[in-house]
């Protein structure tokens, strides 16, 4: 039976979870496996490298940990802004994302964390930044 190689074009059902079994991200729930190449770089490498010599309908699971994840959550990412400096036609809430951009021109996505009568937080770290992640792969096919 194959075997997925580098370079091999592949569908895979996943289930991504936490350490402590929080499921974060499920291509089961949606009902369509996803579908990516091998080695371009699309995903987490050690996602990817994970289903190197999997055949089709094989189960494994891959764990990842949180530096070749998204890296550690960074205090330095966290932005508390007077809250006369978001624009009045926006309506911030909390867990909102909004894309702001750097004095270089580069746009960056935060998430509004915390709204009081004065500030808001913003927080520019990955949402999966520090956590070490585990995904249950099924291999569907090799195209």
């Amino acid at each position: 039976m194959a075997q997925v190689q580098q370079g091999d074009t592949v569908k895979v059902h996943y289930t991504g979870k936490l350490v402590d079994g929080t499921v974060f991200d499920s291509s089961v729930t949606r009902g369509e496996p996803m579908e990516f190449t091998v080695g371009e770089g699309q995903l987490l490498a050690d996602f990817e490298t994970g289903v190197v010599g999997m055949a089709p309908g094989e189960n494994k699971t891959v764990g990842i940990a949180h530096d070749k994840a998204y890296g550690p959550r960074r205090d330095e990412m966290v932005l508390t802004l007077p809250r006369h400096q978001i624009p009045g036609e926006l309506d911030v809430a909390v867990g909102q994302q909004l894309q702001l951009t750097l004095e270089n021109g580069q746009p960056i996505v935060v998430n509004v964390t915390e709204i009081s009568d004065s500030d808001v937080t913003l927080d520019a770290n990955h949402p999966l930044a520090g956590q070490d992640l585990t995904f249950d792969l099924e291999l569907m096919e090799i195209l």
